[in-house]
């Protein structure tokens, strides 16, 4: 199949608005807009005229797709992202009604121009302990073997990463009979050093479940550190030389505010929420994130693979939606932000679209904000 990018720039802030109005009011969390679409909603959505144009157009139509994790493999763009589905399940603060079933890969020659999509790579019945929820996932390529890290709930609906592995980029992928060891929670996201060396990052809270495993084991109870006491920190590892396993337990990555200090809980501007990426720029490691109840994509800086990283401030804005999630890659000379949004689906948080946006730094290294609206 293959799809290419078509216009849809123009969605009414009214639907934005009543598509929101229309999740539950128990559910707060996941019905709060992004400010910028809110702040200065009418009191009544008819009167409401106003069009949000975007920057970007999604990169296929014939499905939506989320949580985009963009690669350059043989010269080409390799895309994997999550496969949003309607599932009739009720939206709640557990992101229980994301209930993505398999992957598909895209692939693009360049930026601009058509994109693929591969077709099935991989479904939830071929992966052997998996439950249900096949979350954000990642890939990777060594030795001309390819690498597909997911996040499922196992048969106890218990978080954690699974590999499955191919001969082609585009799969189809054949998981692994178990999880990896040590491993828990949401986002895998594999960084190749320069050395040859690959680090995974993870970790999500809220339904992500990364705060019950705080004390180092599992525990059901969801339990979050005081607002003033450090937030909850991402999670790096090396991995083993066969991409299967960690070389070692997983590290806290720690993110500081520019005074050495770790960012706290109560600091939902700055710290670590879900979707983790990293990439290297100028000898430069820059850990990327979205703040997820406040809906920025942030980045730190450090020196090093495990950290720590100095906050820098927004990659990304809010954009249309709940979530954001990311990746940051360079493709021939230019560097390319790689995001969601749910302007397909008129503005439903769970039905996502993949767009592209190219990135710029400025002299001093940090990154120019992206505003995913056309001002």
């Amino acid at each position: 199949m293959g799809s290419t990018m078509k216009t849809f720039s123009k969605i009414t802030l009214a639907a934005v608005i009543a598509s929101s109005v229309a999740l539950s009011a128990c559910q707060k969390k996941e019905a709060e807009a992004p400010a910028a679409l809110v702040e200065s909603a009418p009191s009544s959505v008819a009167q409401v005229e106003k069009k949000l144009e975007f920057i970007s157009e999604p990169l296929v139509t014939n499905i939506f797709t989320a949580d985009p994790s963009a690669h350059v493999f043989n010269g080409k763009i390799y895309i994997y992202p999550s496969h949003d589905i309607e599932s009739g399940i009720p939206q709640n603060d557990n992101g229980d009604h994301f209930a993505m079933a398999d992957f598909h890969v895209l692939s693009m020659d360049t930026i601009g121009g058509e994109v693929k999509d591969n077709g099935e790579a991989i479904n939830i019945k071929d992966i052997p302990w998996a439950g249900r929820q096949l979350w954000a996932p990642d890939a990777a390529e060594k030795n001309g073997k390819y690498f597909l890290y997911f996040p499922v709930k196992d048969k106890q609906d218990i978080f954690h990463i699974g590999v499955a592995t191919s001969d082609s980029p585009t799969g189809p992928f054949k998981a692994e009979p178990a999880p990896i060891e040590d491993s828990f929670s949401i986002d895998p996201a594999v960084f190749k050093d320069g050395d040859g060396n690959h680090y995974m990052y993870f970790g999500g809270i809220w339904g992500g479940q990364l705060q019950r495993w705080a004390t180092g084991t599992y525990n059901a109870a969801d339990t979050y550190p005081g607002n003033d006491q450090p937030a909850l920190s991402p999670k790096v590892a090396k991995l083993k030389d066969n991409m299967l396993s960690f070389a070692e337990k997983p590290r806290d990555l720690q993110i500081l505010d520019k005074d050495g200090k770790p960012l706290t809980n109560g600091d939902n501007n700055r710290r670590f929420f879900e979707a983790a990426w990293m990439h290297k720029y100028n000898g430069k490691y820059y850990f990327s994130y979205s703040t997820g109840d406040t809906h920025n994509i942030a980045y730190a800086i450090g020196d090093n693979p495990y950290g720590p990283f100095t906050y820098q401030g927004v990659v990304l804005e809010p954009v249309l939606g709940w979530t954001n999630h990311h990746s940051i890659v360079e493709f021939q000379g230019k560097w390319y932000l790689f995001y969601h949004d749910s302007s397909l689906s008129g503005g439903q948080t769970h039905l996502r679209s993949v767009k592209v946006a190219e990135l710029h730094y400025n002299e001093d290294g940090t990154i120019q904000t992206l505003n995913a609206f056309k001002k």
